[in-house]
């Protein structure tokens, strides 16, 4: 596909730095390791990329360990999380962060605290009736205004009367909103011929949600130790372990090679990331890619340079025919792309824009798992 650089960067090149990009030529590729996914789901308008990442993380692990195809409800756990946001926003008397956003550790502590839902039981809301896919600009226009009246009920100077409580009724209230748009969560529902709570099904799975961990690599906080990330969307304030990035790159190869796959969030937002299925760490003023680095890691982290903005689903592993890695990620943008719906990363994008990894703790080697349980 290496027409997508001609139309993409709009630039004349000579061969000599032709040969300095990575080629997508997806016919040429060699493949490393492609691990069983489920099918590519879209999110639509909605800022769900969280939940819909975490879902096919769910679905591939079920299928590694038991086989079974599973369709699991992403806004069964939008609707969970975003009253658990709501709740702390009010607490922190809205000086925290109430947005569409979350990660991959806010499906996690849902899965725990709440449980799970497959599709085929979760209802349709108002959001997401005409064409079943999410589309979030009503809802949040609603939803944020309501959550934010309540947070500062009791900061509002120009009222005549202070209020003293809030009242718990504002809970009814955003779940009938929550419900409306996303569809009412179900207490008990009927799959394969069993009778499910959302925490039975869950636990029904096969899976240990106490097994995923989350994996980061900078410098502003010690390298064997772990913390919460500071980035907007991260609320619940979770822990990642802290390696440094060769390491952190390790733990996504050898989860690769050995079955697993591989939840990842990071930052899009580059020039290299590419609507077309591709993306690169582009160094557009030498047409070619930047190397990636400790160093530039945080600089740019704490420059806000690398954001958090998108979640996806690493699930496999190429080599092109100059011997540059690439991996195969799925995406919640639908089939769309070159490749149906599959992003190619370069090693080197992956290592330049990873926020945070996610992965299966038995996937880790052993010498380094036992440097990690120190932290």
């Amino acid at each position: 596909m290496n027409r997508y650089f001609l139309t993409a960067f709009m630039l004349v090149a000579t061969v000599s730095m032709k040969a300095q990009l990575p080629s997508f030529d997806a016919d040429k590729y060699t493949v490393i390791v492609e691990n069983p996914i489920t099918p590519v789901k879209d999110q639509n308008r909605s800022g769900t990329c969280w939940a819909y990442a975490s879902m096919a993380y769910f679905e591939s692990e079920i299928l590694r360990k038991t086989g079974r195809f599973y369709d699991l409800s992403e806004m069964f756990v939008a609707n969970k999380d975003y009253m658990d946001c709501a709740v702390y926003h009010v607490r922190m008397q809205g000086e925290s962060r109430f947005s569409e956003g979350g990660s991959v550790t806010d499906a996690l502590e849902i899965a725990r605290n709440y449980g799970l839902c497959p599709q085929s039981a979760m209802p349709l809301g108002g959001a997401l009736s005409t064409d079943s896919l999410a589309n979030f600009t009503e809802f949040f226009s609603v939803l944020k205004p309501y959550v934010e009246a309540v947070a500062k009920l009791d900061k509002d100077d120009e009222k005549d009367v202070k209020i003293e409580r809030i009242s718990p009724q504002w809970k009814v209230g955003m779940q009938q909103i929550l419900d409306l748009y996303l569809g009412a969560c179900p207490e008990t529902f009927e799959y394969g011929g069993k009778t499910y709570t959302p925490q039975t099904f869950a636990n029904s799975l096969g899976l240990d949600f106490d097994d995923y961990i989350s994996v980061t690599s900078y410098t502003h906080h010690p390298f064997y130790k772990r913390f919460p990330i500071e980035a907007p969307y991260k609320w619940r304030f979770s822990l990642s372990y802290n390696l440094p990035l060769d390491e952190m790159m390790q733990i996504i190869d050898d989860a690769l090679k050995a079955g697993y796959t591989v939840a990842w969030g990071g930052d899009v937002s580059e020039a290299g990331f590419f609507r077309e299925g591709f993306a690169l760490s582009l160094d557009m003023e030498n047409f070619r890619e930047f190397t990636p680095s400790q160093e530039r890691r945080q600089e740019r982290f704490d420059s806000h340079e690398q954001t958090y903005d998108h979640v996806m689903l690493i699930y496999g592993m190429v080599k092109d025919e100059k011997g540059n890695i690439q991996y195969k990620v799925k995406n919640s943008w639908g089939k769309t792309g070159e490749f149906g719906g599959t992003w190619y990363l370069t090693r080197n994008f992956i290592a330049d824009n990873t926020v945070y990894v996610v992965v299966n703790k038995h996937a880790i080697k052993r010498k380094l798992w036992r440097k990690m349980k120190k932290a």
